[in-house]
């Protein structure tokens, strides 16, 4: 019974994380997991935590936006790609 508990608890906090744009990289690693852990702890259909861990990893790998708390704290980081010169 804790371990479904747990589960919960760790999606609540991952989910208030990425909505207020703090720690954006490991909120969406945690939802990742969270989610990866429910698809093979769970019967039934799995394609919901497959979307819900799909989108985890896209806001862990891109970083948080630019209105988000941690864009405020830490600056935007932003890639220029140049021409190769010849």
């Amino acid at each position: 019974m804790i371990e479904p508990t747990i589960l919960l608890v760790l999606a609540i906090g991952a989910g208030l994380l990425l909505l207020a744009g703090l720690w954006t990289p490991i909120a969406g690693t945690l939802v990742v997991i969270t989610e990866v852990w429910t698809v093979f702890s769970r019967s039934g259909d799995p394609w919901i935590c497959v979307r819900l861990a799909t989108l985890g990893a896209a806001l862990a790998l891109l970083g948080p936006g630019a209105f988000s708390v941690d864009a405020r704290l830490f600056g935007w980081k932003r890639i220029d790609l140049q021409d190769r010169k010849r």
